[in-house]
């Protein structure tokens, strides 16, 4: 069981999948707010690193760390995790589509990957490590969901698994990121122009929270977490449907 308080400016936090919509916010919130002692991002996206090296430099001067790397190698993880005290694991494959499409590939991602990240964890003793999961992991239907479902037992297993180490492990639940890469608001928005928008289910809702909210959420979770926990925030939905006329009429 971990201690409520974080000594942010004495703590070194790494994010896997940095270089995402929500890496980007999550660094900047981090290093504007909490000031960790170093603050590393780990993503297999090389452009999208050398990108967000602008926004935020690594220098003498800066807590932030740049590592290439992917989910998927053990190894990789035991050397960047070394020395880390707090672990954001944010990296995953999302779309739904591709994962429908390239199923093995989101298992080695969305599932191996997360075991690598609890093991690597564990072997570099790392305090708290919080995954980040989904509302499609709950009564999945599709792949992309029942991978998320897998991660979560995974994870919350872990705190079992750890033996005697100090490792603590919780999930955060959320929904949709308005506006997030890839995500539906954009998509709609481009097929305005086309005048004509595509929807697989007029009964579909979905569940919404602004990237401030998810990275504000993610840090209190981080904050009250003991280890065992999945955290479901209280937030809106929408019908599709609605989302759709109101962007285009």
């Amino acid at each position: 069981m971990v201690k409520n308080n974080i000594n942010w400016q004495e703590s070194s936090v790494l994010i896997t999948g940095g270089t995402g919509s929500f890496g980007k916010k999550f660094v900047e919130t981090m290093i504007r707010e909490k000031k960790p002692k170093r603050l590393s991002v780990l993503s297999r996206d090389e452009l999208k690193q050398s990108e967000m090296k602008f926004l935020f430099p690594q220098n003498e001067n800066s807590p932030m760390r740049y590592f290439l790397g992917d989910v998927r190698d053990y190894s990789r993880l035991i050397r960047a995790f070394n020395g880390v005290d707090i672990v954001v694991h944010a990296a995953a494959l999302k779309q739904v589509p591709a994962t429908e499409a390239d199923p093995f590939e989101a298992v080695q991602t969305n599932i191996m990957g997360t075991k690598n990240v609890i093991e690597a964890a564990i072997d570099a003793n790392v305090k708290r490590v919080i995954c980040l999961s989904t509302d499609k992991a709950v009564n999945p239907i599709n792949l992309y969901g029942a991978t998320k479902l897998v991660a979560e037992k995974l994870s919350i297993q872990a705190n079992a698994y750890s033996g005697g180490m100090d490792s603590a492990f919780s999930c955060c639940r959320y929904g949709n990121v308005i506006g997030s890469r890839g995500s539906v608001v954009p998509i709609f928005l481009e097929q305005k122009q086309s005048g004509k928008i595509t929807i697989t289910d007029d009964r579909m809702t979905r569940f919404w929270i602004t990237l401030e909210q998810g990275v504000k959420f993610v840090v209190d979770c981080l904050e009250t977490m003991r280890g065992g926990e999945v955290f479901v925030p209280k937030i809106p939905s929408t019908r599709i449907v609605d989302v759709a006329k109101s962007i285009a009429p």
